[in-house]
């Protein structure tokens, strides 16, 4: 006995759908990056974002560098330009957060956070260094 007449043709995917996913997501994650820098920036304060990144035993001008990441890298991955690299660059920031929220258990509604968010951002990231820019990528 076959199946033949049940089985269905594997799904098709355009060239023009997998560049629109990858403009949803750079963009989307651009915005994401952006929030991110000015969360840091204007509600917790550079200070107090210094402040913090000691505590966690790291050292503090390393949050000017992350905050000049966020921005920069936030700005670059809604333009499109080097997406692949930029993706990569932005990486250990979301790995650094893992780290800092690991602590406080898995999902993101736990007390200050989990590593639940930075975890799939992650993903994110790696996803789209490995699909590229997409649509309307001033820089493919």
């Amino acid at each position: 006995m076959t199946y033949a007449a049940t089985e269905r043709a594997p799904l098709s995917v355009s060239a023009a759908s997998v560049d629109y996913a990858a403009l949803l997501l750079r963009v989307t994650m651009g915005i994401g990056f952006l929030a991110h820098a000015w969360l840091k920036y204007a509600v917790f304060t550079p200070a107090g974002t210094v402040q913090y990144f000691q505590s966690l035993g790291l050292p503090g001008p390393l949050a000017y560098v992350v905050m000049a990441a966020e921005f920069l890298g936030g700005i670059a991955l809604i333009l499109g330009l080097w997406t692949r690299w930029v993706s990569l660059a932005l990486l250990p920031i979301l790995l650094g957060a893992i780290f800092a929220h690991a602590g406080n258990g898995f999902f993101f509604s736990a007390a200050n956070g989990g590593w639940e968010f930075p975890a799939f951002w992650s993903v994110a990231l790696a996803v789209q260094a490995l699909i590229g820019g997409g649509a309307l990528a001033l820089k493919r």
